[in-house]
């Protein structure tokens, strides 16, 4: 049995690209615009700006004295109408970001994958060389006995 050399295995096991490179390469202008939506307005830090925003506005209109209040009352009403309506424009952009990462992740794992694949063949072939080895000694130390004996 032929014991391949590891250059025969870089040889049936190219290196595989950099599956985040290959990623940024694939993606199109809108996937960009819907990772970038996704990874900063789909983040709990963005929540809390919102939130904190609403609740200033919310409390500035209510406890100010009236000359120094923003808006009144109905202009809060149509500040969550628009607001709502931004997410609803938002949602698809995440949802689109969100696929686009399950997709990068799959490469990811496909990547590893074929990384392992090559390793396991690899450390493999060296155990192989090793125990050929270990043979190879083995016998030439008994002829070196055998020879020392006569």
């Amino acid at each position: 049995m032929k014991i391949p050399t590891l250059e025969e295995i870089e040889q049936q096991f190219p290196h595989p690209a950099n599956p985040n490179e290959v990623h940024k390469r694939g993606l199109s202008v809108l996937e960009k615009l819907g990772l970038t939506v996704t990874n900063h307005v789909g983040t709990m830090g963005f929540f809390f700006i919102v939130f904190s925003w609403t609740i200033l506005w919310l409390g500035w209109n209510i406890f100010s004295p009236k000359a120094l209040r923003f808006d009144p009352y109905p202009a809060f009403v149509l500040w969550l109408f628009i607001s709502n309506l931004i997410q609803l424009h938002l949602m698809p952009l995440l949802m689109v970001g969100q696929n686009i990462q399950s997709k990068h992740s799959d490469l990811r794992t496909e990547h590893d994958y074929q990384t392992n694949k090559k390793a396991e063949k690899e450390i493999e072939t060296i155990l192989l060389h090793l125990e050929n080895q270990q043979k190879m000694l083995t016998e030439l130390q008994k002829r070196i006995e055998g020879l020392e004996g006569k």
